[in-house]
């Protein structure tokens, strides 16, 4: 029964509580007398003080009808329990701003904060920038936590934000553009690739190709640098669509799911599925899995390269872009649209 009273207390949020709101807490089938006795122990032990002015319940053993709860009681409990994470933990996260937070704050963010500890402890400080999608997907697998699911609340409660060098300044786009295509029609085509070699691979043969542009996506800074395509191209008055071709590989699918997010960006099946024929590789088995990209990366697909797809993943493999020479990328891009 005081573990249960206890417990209503540390999260009851104010400081006051009426008597007839812990009874109702409580199992019926406890005597009144035990229930009283306990109640005066909380006020003995100073958890507890009867406020007099609301009057008491004229039983045998008197109670008040309203209590404060001394609130301090149970942060010096948190405090204790906080204090040896500070020695354990990298010395770049500050556990004070717990201190003076809720238990439920630091137990939701614990978990989160012993990933952070992992990575500086395995990787260190990043020495460049980069886009918050990128750096919420290096430290948590899950590119929208910095600012989608309260990552960047957390970085700011434990002191390490500016530390991680997260910019909201994206560079702008590396990109080729096609001559034959960029003065013509009033809709544009345009393909990004994940990796450089690809992005070579293409462009001696943009002038064969149907696309307005080829975009070099250098990972994740894609997600930072797709606002200003239109401006960078001229193109603010006509209709533009996208594809996207990376690694096949579960960080290359959370990058186009990120781009998918922010503005529609179609898959250029063609590239992938000429992959898939290929072996696949294996050395990625550390990335990060995102159920929510994969599933939506995998509806793209036909169930027999779905099937694959996951296999492969499951077991730790991927296809790199460079799975494709130069002669094939050119000869798919040419026939995609």
């Amino acid at each position: 029964m005081k573990n249960i009273i206890l417990t209503l207390l540390k999260n009851h949020k104010n400081k006051l509580i009426p008597l007839i709101e812990i009874e109702k807490k409580l199992p019926g089938n406890i005597e009144y007398s035990d229930f009283a006795n306990t109640m005066n122990e909380l006020v003995d032990m100073k958890i507890l003080f009867p406020i007099k002015s609301h009057g008491h319940n004229n039983k045998k053993i008197p109670l008040a009808n309203t209590y404060r709860i001394n609130k301090s009681y149970f942060k010096r409990e948190l405090i204790d329990e906080i204090l040896p994470y500070e020695s354990k933990f990298h010395p770049k996260i500050s556990l004070k701003a717990y201190y003076s937070l809720d238990r439920k704050t630091w137990e939701r963010d614990l978990p989160y904060i012993e990933k952070l500890d992992r990575y500086l402890k395995e990787e260190g400080l990043p020495k460049e920038e980069a886009i918050s999608q990128q750096r919420s997907y290096q430290l948590m697998g899950n590119e929208k936590w910095i600012d989608e699911e309260g990552g960047r609340n957390i970085l700011e409660r434990i002191g390490l934000l500016e530390d991680l060098k997260i910019t909201s300044c994206p560079d702008p786009l590396m990109l080729a553009i096609n001559r034959n295509k960029i003065y013509s029609g009033s809709k544009h085509y345009h393909l990004i690739v994940e990796n450089k070699a690809t992005f070579y691979g293409l462009i001696d043969d943009i002038g064969n190709a149907n696309f307005t542009s080829l975009i070099y996506g250098a990972g994740w800074k894609i997600l930072g640098g797709i606002s200003v395509l239109e401006k960078q191209l001229g193109l603010m008055d006509n209709e533009n669509i996208i594809y996207y071709f990376g690694d096949l590989d579960l960080e290359g699918i959370s990058i186009w799911h990120g781009l998918n997010d922010r503005r529609e960006v179609l898959l250029a099946i063609d590239f992938y599925e000429s992959l898939l024929k290929k072996p696949c590789s294996y050395g990625k088995e550390n990335q990060h899995p995102n159920k929510e990209a994969l599933n939506s990366f995998l509806l793209n697909f036909n169930e027999s390269s779905r099937e694959k797809i996951k296999k492969v993943i499951n077991q730790g493999g991927y296809y790199p872009q460079e799975g494709l020479d130069k002669e094939e990328l050119q000869s798919i891009w040419r026939n995609i649209i």
